[in-house]
């Protein structure tokens, strides 16, 4: 958990998870299944985003890899 490598996956899937959250909360609200502005689907995401850093943090299989059954390579 304390490798660089460690922190760019985990950076990487906050950011994908970030802007997955923020598309799908718009296109719903596109779609009037909710009501979502763009402060709502940034906080949304924002939100989405923190939650997958703290998933990474404590589920971190250790020096690894940011899941149980993944690895990193160490460059």
């Amino acid at each position: 958990m304390f490798t660089l490598p460690f922190w760019k996956a985990t950076g990487e899937r906050s950011v994908r998870t970030f802007a997955q959250v923020l598309v799908g909360s718009l296109g719903l609200d596109t779609l009037g299944i909710i009501n979502a502005n763009w402060n709502e689907g940034l906080a949304l995401g924002a939100g989405a985003a923190v939650l997958t850093v703290l998933t990474a943090v404590a589920t971190s299989g250790g020096p690894e890899g940011p899941g149980l059954t993944e690895t990193v390579s160490r460059q």
